[in-house]
């Protein structure tokens, strides 16, 4: 058996974790032993919240849940006067929840679902956003970080989530929305920061994140690190193991010219999760209809194999960027970044194509498998301040941006993998059959696995150039507006057995955005806004699944790119002095020219589908000790033109007019709030909701609804040393946070509890 590599050494996340663990102790040990003797004074109010993330030495000046601003220039006005709806997860939400993970992270965020990964389109983050997928829409810095990934959040400050369609501000898709990832940068002042973890299920996490400036205080350097390992909570034989080090260097610190250099590196080594296989009505059914998933009686059962599947990720970024300030209301900036991505895994899906589930009370191991490199390098060239014309201030932002992407995707030969009928559970089949109820992950495996170089290779160039303006027409009305041009042009080379074929596409296409607002006081706002966004054939540069029918050999298409526009009206207050920001909005979002199969291997651009949405949420402080973070979102989607049904260009029979789109929950909650009791205590827990999730557009399999509580207390020991317990999923929940479309969905964690003492100085 030939597997590929990624150059991931298996000792390197242990030799990271003692690295880090003999800088936390030689660090700290003189520190902790002088702050127990100097102890804060109990007179001062430091809200206590500490996670399993690293700290950022910011946590003493900036404890609030609240954020004014988005990162990005293209927002050219405060979050109160910002016509859309943003929701910023700060540093403080993600040390309170103790979140690793970008989906941990935006658990916190009502409207966000996730959905699962297999081969072809690839495992990692796929976030939904109000009902769209929003897989190849996250951003780094403002910079679009594409190829799939499972993100890591050790060197993330904050995530900002815009809902509604924003191609005019990142380009291509957004459908639905976008992430952007602010990183963290070297600071004007020196700190030590960093903790280990210990939890449940051999949880372990190891942080530091060190700042230091130097050059008379004119530069700066800043070094995150991160070791993490794990088995999951009620999941049998899964494990997830990863490292990474991001180091930034800034000179220019306080002068009119910055320039800042970062890296950013990530490996995982994981036997990844199965998931678990979708029932059946009835023991005589050949077709699902609203059936969830089945476990077999145990909701621990894994069906995998721990002698053949594995999971390898690698990320590398590399950023340059320089700012400059030509006078005080006009500053240049252009960012340079390169980066590449790559994924290598053999995973076992549980697949009931045959009806074995339900028939024979078995499961086929079904072998999928994906070895894929992104390529990616951008440069970002933005003018951005204010200036008086006509009577009116004009807040702006204006840039260019050129791209070119490349993504390699091939696989495995696994033999054999054949889709076989498991009437038994084991037999002469090899390893492929298991049982539904009682599955042993330590089977032997005896097939063979082969490296297949077979594959295809995407590239894709696009140019972009774009404009935002807040124009004050009077101190209670402003107008804000965006517009943005795209051209993307992309080619797909296909290797296979049968030949090679060649696939391309090129689209141009404008996108704007208006939002009228008008302030009743001046902490609050009422606003009427409307978006658009494109999604052309072959955005996702092959790491998803992204429509284009002509990758499945259809005869005759329209590859015009899919049009969505968002009509909105909603309001804000910032109120208790300031201190909570409240928002409320009511929306229709619209998806026209899909592309849908009209007749045999024939698409036109002829769908559409809607949601229509209310969304509410809640981000500061009550008072001086109780925050909270919290938001509701009521989603009504509906397919208006489906198309005929089929797959591969070829017809089935059916309709999906009027169905519930995938990933779309009609109801979802979310409440994060902690307290604190004394100036050294604080408590805190979480409840979240999602109604019931349809993971395809026939409504045929769909996962439950749930409700998951968390909590969490956290004690400053002294005034350098934290403890924080966090206990997630506290009653033991089990349930489901991604449906594929077909066979599976993926269960998420049980019960786990997390210990993390942390250290400031």
């Amino acid at each position: 058996m030939s597997r590929t590599t990624l150059k991931i050494p298996a000792r390197s996340p242990r030799m990271l974790a003692s690295a880090i663990g003999v800088a936390l102790s030689a660090g700290s040990a003189a520190h902790l032993a002088q702050a127990a003797e100097n102890t804060e004074p109990t007179g001062e109010r430091n809200p206590i919240s500490l996670g399993a993330t690293n700290i950022t030495g910011q946590e003493q000046d900036n404890t609030s849940y609240q954020v004014e601003k988005a990162s990005s220039q293209k927002y050219t006005a405060p979050l109160v006067d910002t016509p859309r709806s943003v929701t910023v997860v700060p540093q403080q939400v993600l040390k309170d929840t103790a979140a690793t993970s970008l989906q941990d992270a935006l658990r916190t965020v009502p409207g966000i679902t996730f959905g699962a990964g297999e081969g072809g389109n690839p495992q990692g983050d796929r976030p939904f956003i109000r009902g769209f997928d929003a897989q190849g829409d996250t951003y780094l810095d403002g910079v679009r970080d594409t190829g799939g990934q499972s993100r890591e959040i050790f060197d993330i400050e904050s995530i900002e989530v815009s809902k509604g369609p924003n191609s005019s501000f990142g380009g291509r898709g957004s459908a639905g929305g976008s992430l952007n990832l602010v990183s963290k940068t070297p600071q004007a002042r020196d700190f030590t920061n960093g903790g280990f973890t210990y939890g449940s299920d051999q949880t372990r996490r190891y942080v530091l994140d060190v700042n230091r400036q130097f050059l008379d205080d004119s530069a700066a350097f800043r070094l995150n690190l991160m070791s993490h390992e794990q088995n999951v909570a009620g999941r049998d034989a899964v494990n997830y193991d990863r490292w990474g080090v991001a180091p930034s260097l800034t000179f220019g610190l306080g002068t009119p010219t910055r320039v800042n250099l970062s890296y950013y590196h990530m490996e995982s080594d994981d036997l990844p999760d199965s998931g678990i296989p979708y029932g059946y009505g009835s023991s005589t059914a050949t077709a699902h209809v609203h059936d969830k998933p089945n476990d077999g009686g145990d909701s621990n059962n894994f069906y995998g194999l721990k002698s053949r599947d594995f999971r390898k990720t690698r990320a590398d970024i590399s950023t340059f960027s320089i700012e400059h300030d030509l006078n005080d209301n006009i500053t240049l900036k252009n960012t340079l970044r390169h980066g590449s991505t790559g994924q290598d895994y053999v995973l076992t899906q549980p697949d009931d194509s045959k009806f074995n589930v339900n028939r024979y009370g078995t499961v086929w191991r079904r072998a999928n498998s994906r070895v894929s490199t992104t390529t990616t390098t951008t440069n970002q060239t933005d003018l951005f301040g204010s200036f008086q014309a006509l009577g009116f201030k004009h807040t702006y932002s204006t840039g260019l941006e050129f791209t070119g992407e490349e993504t390699r995707v091939s696989g495995y030969t696994v033999s054999p993998n054949a889709n076989p009928v498991c009437t038994t559970a084991k037999g002469s089949l090899g390893g492929q059959c298991t049982s539904l109820s009682n599955p042993n992950p330590d089977d032997a495996w005896n097939g063979s696995i082969a490296r297949n170089y077979n594959g295809t290779n995407t590239k894709a160039t696009s140019r972009a150039a774009y404009v935002f303006d807040t124009i004050e027409l009077d101190p209670k009305w402003l107008l804000n507006v965006g517009l943005r041009y795209d051209t993307f042009d992309t080619e797909a080379n296909t290797n296979a057995v049968a030949g090679r074929t060649k696939i391309k596409d090129d689209s141009q296409f404008f996108n704007w955005q208006a939002g009228l607002v008008w302030k009743p006081v001046e902490n609050a706002s009422i606003y009427a806004s409307y978006a658009t966004s494109a999604t052309p054939a072959g955005g996702l540069v092959g790491e998803g699944s992204d429509g284009n029918p002509l990758s499945a050999g259809a005869a005759t298409s329209d590859l015009q790119p899919e049009e969505t526009v968002n009509y909105e009206l909603g309001t804000k207050w910032d109120l208790f002095h300031d201190r909570l920001s409240l928002t409320a909005a009511v929306f229709r979002t619209e998806k026209k020219n899909t592309r849908i199969l009209v007749d045999a291997l024939t698409y036109q651009n002829a769908g559409e589908s809607q949601v229509d949405g209310i969304e509410l949420s809640a981000s500061g402080k009550i008072t001086e000790q109780w925050q909270v973070f919290a938001g509701y979102s009521y989603l009504d989607s509906e397919l208006v033109k489906s198309g005929l049904n089929g797959r591969n260009g070829v017809v089935s029979a059916g309709s999906n007019k009027g169905n519930q789109m995938p990933n779309t929950p009609k109801n979802s909650f979310s409440l994060w709030t902690t307290y604190e009791i004394t100036p050294k205590l604080t408590i805190g827990g979480g409840a979240f909701y999602v109604d019931e999730v349809y993971g395809d557009v026939g409504n045929t399999v769909y996962v439950p609804s749930y409700t998951r509580y968390d909590a969490m207390a956290s004690y400053k020991l002294t005034k350098n040393v934290d403890l924080q317990l966090n206990v997630q999923n506290l009653t033991d929940k089990t349930y489901y946070d991604k449906a594929f479309s077909t066979h599976f969905a993926n269960q998420a964690a049980g019960r786990t509890a997390l210990l993390t003492t942390s250290f400031h100085f």
